[in-house]
């Protein structure tokens, strides 16, 4: 009994050894940030500041410096077969590629992310609640595998987007807070995508899918609802949901927290005996600002708190499934963390790489960006495929480079791999990020993922060789004999001949052939 004794003590000595020399001073510098990224993942560094990691998600990187299992399961859709997603290296990024190759010429969707802290606490379908979700059974849809591609240290990986109606849970966890005992967790977010439903969240929440009760819950969640509390501005905002409201401060309304927007965006809270605080900033630089930090809302029931342990992803602790957002990663903790702590995991997340640039311009490979010039002669050989942001339908119009910048980014577009096919394309609007070009009763508009069961393959079209026997042309997945047309300016999947008038087929080989062109955005 004595070795272990001693073990244990030597440990310890070890971690606060680890703690001093990570947290001292706060934020790290730039060089230290950068071998700390190469040798460290945001668990070692809360385990150092001695409130360890009792759940770590991410399809995106490992969590821990030494961790190589896998990061998250794929089914595709040809044969309902599933895979692991691992690691490209032991500490390192995602092999997307092993994703991508897996669900070639078919589409896929994320079933399993796992818990990286060795706790088995892994997130997976969230079953029906007291909300019904879309799927069968009233279980939650599972999110689309390739609809957040994004680029972390130069690797290519995929996040978790959350349509809404989409949903995570796990109710039999183990080491999660529950009552009243102290926890911490951050989530990276794309904080350009949110709404106003409830709830997109992440964290801690009722075991039971039902409401519970007030402080039955404690997790984080992004968006611009005002049903609750709300901010400064318009929003969105990174505000706790602690069941029946959503706080941003002390008050159960209002309180002066600012809206935020980053591409990527670091969110935190923590709680612990009448006292909790939300922090956020920048995922890709600089540090975390404290947006609030203080005793436990003015209500009742909040304080003590008696939360549950359950972890969900995307939705309400009773499975209010009307949010929508991105998550990459997040991690919750045993214990209140210092600033200092997260102050130190922020930088980690500064030094990972995360970025949504493109990697190329005028062609069709995913990642690329481009214009979509119209060929028909005389009357469009200067217009381009274009949204129209009065309403998000799509036409075609003149654009140029001394174009109002609004509208050229209106007339370029995002190649990314086709949603529901991936040997197919789907086109991702520079002006709307997040949003995709889509087909809605044949008539083509620039719309978010709405969670339907259609959107991806409304959204997915298939490049062949021009009708007219130039450029290219774009064939509806879901309607074979439908390519993407231009009629009267604006556009529509169109067959040559039909019901309908802008399946007439006068010019029609013309009108549905475009031009790749360098993009105007």
């Amino acid at each position: 009994m004595v070795k272990p004794r001693l073990f244990r003590r030597a440990t310890r000595a070890l971690l606060a050894a680890v703690a001093t020399a990570v947290l001292s001073g706060g934020l790290l510098t730039a060089t230290t940030t950068i071998a700390q990224a190469a040798a460290q993942g945001p668990c070692d560094i809360y385990a150092a500041g001695a409130t360890p990691c009792v759940a770590a998600h991410s399809t995106t990187r490992a969590l821990y410096g030494n961790y190589n299992g896998p990061l998250y399961q794929v089914k595709r859709a040809s044969d309902s077969a599933t895979k692991d997603i691992g690691l490209l290296s032991a500490g390192g990024y995602a092999d997307a590629a092993a994703q991508d190759s897996f669900c070639a010429n078919t589409s896929c969707v994320i079933t399993v992310i796992y818990d990286q802290s060795g706790k088995g606490n892994n997130l997976t379908q969230a079953l029906k609640g007291h909300w019904p979700g879309p799927a069968e059974g009233g279980n939650d849809n599972l999110a689309n595998a390739f609809e957040a591609p994004v680029t972390v240290g130069g690797h290519k990986a995929y996040g978790v987007y959350v349509a809404p109606g989409t949903g995570y849970r796990n109710n039999n966890t183990h080491g999660i807070a529950t009552g009243d005992q102290p926890e911490g967790m951050y989530a990276i977010f794309d904080g350009t995508h949110f709404n106003g439903g409830c709830c997109f969240d992440y964290g801690n929440a009722e075991t039971t899918g039902n409401d519970d009760g007030n402080g039955t819950m404690e997790a984080l969640y992004f968006g611009n609802s005002t049903g609750w509390g709300y901010g400064s501005g318009n929003g969105p905002w990174v505000m706790a949901d602690m069941e029946n409201g959503l706080f941003s401060g002390v008050n159960t309304r209002f309180n002066d927290i600012p809206s935020v927007s980053h591409r990527f965006l670091t969110a935190t809270l923590k709680g612990g005996h009448n006292q909790w605080a939300t922090r956020g900033g920048n995922a890709q630089s600089g540090g975390l600002s404290t947006y609030y930090s203080g005793v436990r809302p003015n209500a009742s029931g909040y304080n003590p708190m008696k939360k549950q342990g359950a972890i969900i992803l995307g939705i309400g602790g009773d499975n209010s499934v009307t949010g929508q957002g991105t998550f990459y990663e997040g991690v919750m903790t045993s214990g209140y963390p210092s600033d200092a702590t997260e102050n130190a995991v922020q930088a980690n997340i500064t030094a990972a790489g995360y970025s949504s640039a493109t990697t190329g311009t005028g062609t069709l490979t995913p990642g690329s960006r481009v214009s979509l010039k119209a060929t028909t002669a005389p009357c469009c050989t200067s217009q381009y495929l274009h949204r129209n942001a009065a309403d998000s339908t799509v036409g075609i119009s003149d654009v140029n480079s001394s174009s109002p910048t609004a509208d050229k980014a209106d007339a370029t577009w995002v190649v990314r791999t086709g949603l529901a096919n991936t040997s197919c394309l789907s086109f991702e609007s520079v002006g709307k990020p997040g949003q995709f070009l889509r087909h809605s009763n044949y008539r083509l508009r620039v719309n978010v993922d709405d969670g339907g069961s259609s959107f991806a393959k409304d959204a997915t079209f298939c490049p062949t060789a021009g009708n007219s026997g130039t450029g290219q042309s774009f064939k509806s997945v879901n309607y074979p004999t439908k390519f993407i047309r231009h009629y009267n300016y604006a556009a529509y999947i169109a067959s040559n001949g039909g019901s309908n008038t802008w399946d007439s087929t006068t010019s029609w080989a013309q009108d549905t052939t475009w031009l790749t062109a360098a993009p105007l955005s």
